[in-house]
């Protein structure tokens, strides 16, 4: 086989340059703007992306912040977590959900997730909640909403603070809304590759409540609404205007993209699901996935995923350590099998290439080396 063939048949998990390509007649005259007028922090850009945020998800107030990490710190803060307290959170998060909480000095208190889905089980919340829980982190996962119902009554009944991790499902929606309108606050990620993503860094935190709002946004500059005036200890979190331009850029574009996702994840189903081995994602009842990653299951996971990579097919693992047994969180003392769903799938779950100008052809090509790869033969 030809170098030349190889290349043509390689898929790559993502391809932001693409996404880039379709928004660039409407970011550089912007930003040309922006170096002209030296206008970078804040501004009309920014708060132009915040109305229109707030008005995709459907919540009263966004403040864009400068990444994923400090946008769930702020909410937590905003709703008074705070050193000693407990928050509980899925296994199988990013580390920037637990991150954002220990920073706080608070505890991350982690629990198991559903076989089904890999979304935060409901019981294992019930059963953590003690004294010193302050809220309930749950994380819609790849692209579809946690059991945001069943988690708000567990809420209401030991009168605890929901907190979503938004940062994997722009445009995701559950029977109640759409994510990042399903709790009392919300906190997302901006992350190049995320569904809706900036050209760097960037965040947001989003609510109802004027009250929070109006805190996160204190916060995030140094506890300051007056200049020089400190309300609090804040932190240095503020969104800056180019990234709003690109994002503003991208929010325009969303639901097509999302569309896009959606049908690329239906032709993968039909590709896929006569393979044997191959355990496909499934969506929780009254979901509208809009699958910021799509995720199999598959035995002998870090062999496919090698043999993948040799034939120039993308994929990841997200994530291949459950966070409480990471060696940053050893200090809390868990051990193995103390989240059996998680860690079970930490180590099958396979991320194929997935991103709204992904091809037929480069769905085809990964279907045909998944399955040579199942079946023995990896050549």
């Amino acid at each position: 086989m030809t170098e030349q063939t190889i290349t043509q048949q390689a898929v790559p998990f993502l391809d932001l340059a693409a996404q880039q390509a379709e928004v660039m007649d409407d970011v550089l005259p912007v930003w040309q703007r922006q170096l002209t007028d030296a206008a970078f922090i804040g501004g009309a850009e920014v708060a132009a992306f915040e109305r229109e945020y707030a008005d995709y998800i459907g919540t009263g107030h966004v403040v864009g912040v400068s990444n994923g990490t400090d946008a769930l710190e702020l909410a937590f803060r905003a709703v008074g977590v705070a050193s000693g307290d407990e928050v509980i959170m899925p296994a199988n998060t990013f580390i920037a959900t637990a991150e954002a909480v220990s920073r706080i000095g608070a505890v991350p208190v982690f629990v198991d997730v559903d076989d089904a889905h890999l979304l935060i089980d409901p019981d294992a919340i019930d059963a953590a909640v003690t004294i010193r829980t302050r809220a309930i982190v749950p994380v819609h996962l790849f692209g579809q909403t946690a059991p945001m119902a069943e988690v708000a009554a567990i809420a209401d009944r030991h009168g605890l603070a929901v907190v979503e991790d938004a940062a994997q499902a722009q445009g995701a929606s559950g029977p109640a809304g759409r994510a990042g309108a399903l709790g009392r606050v919300a906190a997302t990620s901006f992350y190049p590759g995320k569904n809706l993503g900036a050209a760097g860094d960037a965040g947001a935190v989003m609510t109802d409540d004027e009250g929070l709002a109006d805190v996160v946004r204190n916060l995030a500059a140094h506890g300051s609404s007056v200049k020089y005036v400190h309300d609090r200890i804040g932190m240095n979190a503020r969104l800056d205007a180019v990234q709003a331009t690109v994002l503003r850029a991208k929010l325009r574009r969303l639901e097509e993209w999302n569309t896009s996702r959606r049908a690329a994840a239906a032709r993968y189903a039909g590709l896929l699901g006569d393979i044997a081995g191959v355990r496909l994602p499934e969506v929780r009842e009254g979901n509208t996935d809009v699958w910021h990653l799509y995720v199999v299951r598959v035995a002998e996971r870090d062999r496919v995923l090698a043999e993948l990579g040799e034939a120039g097919v993308g994929a990841g693992i997200h994530y291949p350590t459950v966070v409480p047994l990471t060696e940053a969180y050893a200090g809390l003392g868990h051990r193995p099998g103390e989240f059996p769903v998680a860690e079970a799938a930490a180590a099958s779950i396979l991320s194929l290439p997935m991103f709204p100008h992904l091809t037929e052809a480069q769905q085809a090509r990964v279907a045909e080396v998944l399955r040579r790869s199942l079946d023995g033969d990896g050549s």
